[in-house]
């Protein structure tokens, strides 16, 4: 048997397989400066495309308000446990210091995200610190593979000022249970019944953020400088894992060894 067979062979078992197993690497970036707001751990989650995060213009339910208000992820990844048996999700942290996202900080992590031709979707949500129930994430789950199991990518999904979602759980005032600041009880804000908006379309906006400069967070750091809407203030790049590699790469490799030959 030639080295072409083998390599076909290989492939074609590949390629056969129910389960096409993918393996991508996640990098998260606080791209804001030094004074700038932090983000919590990152949920995220691969699945069949189903699982909705979050609905904009409606009412927030279904974990979403626990990671907008207190930055907990638990009862996301009981939902997604429930709702996507056969997905794949995580809890996102800076493993080399404190959980969060501090400003200039950023982390990377390797997933076997599972059936890659099932689980072909992605979701994200982090809340914005310090806040009374912002948060970031993507209400239309992002293709990150084809029907094949093919990776899509290089993604890269850049996170704007424009892109701060609120929650409409809790109003709005620094004084008043936000999470994450030193002396405050974050769990005593005050009620609000609005369906979950982009942050910068509420009335007032802008004046809630400078309400936040001055303000010192529970590890000590002070807000000095706030986000704008037009400002890229985070970035969440997804990729093989390195020596890793997909149906699709295998695939071209072989061809590019016949080539050569």
């Amino acid at each position: 048997m030639t080295r072409n067979t083998i390599l076909l062979s290989a492939l074609a078992a590949v390629v056969a397989s129910p389960a096409m197993a993918q393996t991508v690497q996640v990098r998260i970036e606080n791209l804001q400066e030094a004074g700038g707001m932090a983000f919590t751990p990152f949920w995220v989650g691969f699945h069949d495309g189903s699982f909705d995060v979050f609905d904009a213009g409606s009412a927030a339910s279904g974990g979403i308000t626990e990671i907008a208000e207190l930055g907990d992820t638990g009862p996301l990844t009981a939902r997604f446990a429930a709702e996507q048996p056969g997905g794949f999700d995580a809890t996102f942290a800076d493993p080399s210091g404190p959980p969060v996202f501090s400003p200039g900080e950023s982390a990377t992590m390797n997933y076997d995200v599972g059936d890659a031709t099932v689980n072909r979707f992605f979701n994200y949500a982090s809340m914005v610190v310090p806040t009374n129930d912002l948060f970031v994430g993507n209400d239309n789950s992002r293709e990150i593979f084809d029907s094949a199991g093919n990776f899509l990518g290089p993604i890269t999904i850049d996170i704007f000022g424009r892109s701060v979602w609120d929650n409409g759980t809790e109003v709005n005032d620094i004084t008043d249970g936000p999470a994450f600041i030193a002396g405050i009880d974050a769990t005593q804000g005050t009620d609000e019944f609005v369906d979950i908006e982009r942050f910068f379309d509420r009335p007032g906006a802008d004046g809630y953020l400078a309400s936040i400069i001055g303000v010192t967070t529970a590890p000590g750091d002070e807000i000095t400088r706030v986000f704008t809407e037009d400002q890229l203030i985070g970035r969440i790049t997804i990729v093989p894992a390195p020596g890793v590699a997909s149906v699709g790469l295998i695939a071209g490799l072989g061809l590019a060894s016949r080539r050569r030959r």
